[in-house]
This record gives structure tokens, sequence and C-alpha cells, in this order.
């Protein structure tokens, strides 16, 4: 079985036993860590989107990872003017199609509300999806938006894709924009400039074994080439946070 598959089957393992009764739920207001990189609150935010992560016997940790990771200590040794959050965003805003609403109404206007200036979201896998998805409903509330290792579809929109030979070349015919999320995500995607046009930046980090190469590397091609970074690796946590390290050192938040 094709790794693809091998997580995907686990994927939907994971699904049913959280459907199936566990008590971790789309709470309102979202469960969020809060993480200050000085004594003195700083003006800038980013906001952690943890992937799926886990157990099956339901996952409370995955939002925590990125303390525990290294990821919160790493803005705070090279002394940038970031606080951080993270959210705990599970699977099941996403199932519940809430995910939009908690981070708006739980994170990003109490952050702006708070004197936040700038907001940048950093997301992994699911969490790097759903940054996407964010940022493309709320270009006017983040300032940019570091994609680790994201999920962006299943293979058959991906070989769609490629086989009309890149995301200028496709078009995505007519689609419900409510059902079709792939089409959608993929039609935006093609659509979307970035700077100068005024629109936040997208950056994409990749591990070259990430099991989910093939749309990342579609992706990659779109976008300028100084906002891809890619190294040796997989769809991992050690390989996501080698990238973070990269990006922290180009002083791209500065």
């Amino acid at each position: 079985m094709a790794k693809h598959q091998v997580h995907l089957a686990k994927v939907l393992l994971l699904t049913t036993v959280i459907l199936a009764g566990c008590m971790w739920s789309g709470k309102a207001p979202l469960e969020t860590l809060s993480y200050q990189s000085t004594p003195e609150r700083n003006k800038n935010l980013i906001v952690f989107l943890r992937g799926m992560g886990g157990t099956l016997n339901c996952p409370i940790a995955g939002h925590k990872c990125f303390e525990t990771e290294g990821f919160v200590e790493a803005v705070r040794k090279r002394g940038l003017l970031y606080d951080m959050v993270a959210p705990n965003a599970h699977l099941l805003y996403y199932e519940n199609r809430t995910l939009d609403e908690r981070l708006t109404e739980d994170v990003i206007k109490p952050a702006k509300a708070s004197g936040y200036k700038k907001i940048w979201l950093v997301g992994v896998s699911m969490g790097g999806f759903g940054s996407i998805l964010y940022l493309k409903n709320h270009t006017e509330d983040i300032d940019g938006v570091l994609s680790l290792g994201p999920f962006l579809g299943y293979q058959s929109i991906i070989d769609e894709i490629s086989k009309a030979g890149g995301l200028k070349q496709w078009t995505p015919g007519p689609y419900d924009k409510d059902e079709d999320w792939q089409r959608m995500l993929w039609d935006w995607l093609k659509q979307y400039n970035g700077e100068p046009d005024g629109q936040p930046p997208i950056y994409l980090g990749i591990g070259d074994d990430d099991l989910y190469y093939d749309a990342q590397e579609l992706l990659a091609s779109y976008l300028p080439r100084d906002r891809v970074i890619i190294i040796d690796g997989g769809h991992r946590f050690s390989t996501f946070k080698k990238i973070w390290d990269i990006f922290l050192d180009n002083q791209i938040l500065q």
C-alpha cells in the first residue's frame, strides 16, 4: 500500500473513533495556549495551527507540540518581537466547518482588539491547509502564512491540474463552492497573486519525501521561488522544525 494510502486509512480510522463518542469536541471558544517572547508584551503575533497529530485515544496534546518541539523557543532565542498562541484547532473544527468562525472570534479579533499589529499564521499538515484556507477568507486580517507540509487535496485533483500543464493552464470548470473544497481551494490559489498586489504572502515549507509532496510541489511551482523552502525529510515534526529555523533565520518576520 502506498504511503499516502496508509495515512489516509489512519485519517479515516481516527475520524471514526472521534465520531463514535470521544469527548474531544469542537469547543467554543477555542482552547488556546499563549506564549510571550519577552516580559513586555509585543505588538506582533504568531498563530500556530496544529496538525491532526496525537493518538487514536482522544488526542489532546496536539496544540502543545509547538512548545515541546521547539517552535516557541526558536522565536524567543532569536529575540523576535512576536508573542505566540496555539489554539487547539483539531479535526472536528474542519469537519464541522467552524474553524473560520472560531479563529476569527476567539483568536484574531481579540488579538487585534488588544493591539497586535502584525499577525502571521504558521500551520503544519492539516494546519498548513487551514492557514491557507483562513487567508483566503481573511486577507485583510493576516500579514502572512507559513504552511508546513500542508495537505492540499487528494491525488485526483492534483493529477487533473498536472495534466492541464500546471495551475496557470488549469481551469476548474463549474463546481459547488460549498461542497467541492478542493476545486475551490485550487481555484483561489490560481487567482492568488501575493505581493506586490496587496495580498499577504504565502510561504511554503516541505520535505522532499513528504506524504503529500505531489500537491506541495504543484503549489511550489506557482509561488515565487524565494517563498519556498524544500529540504530533505518526510512528513514529520523534525522536518518542520528545521524549516521553521530556516524561515526564522531568513528574517522574513522582521
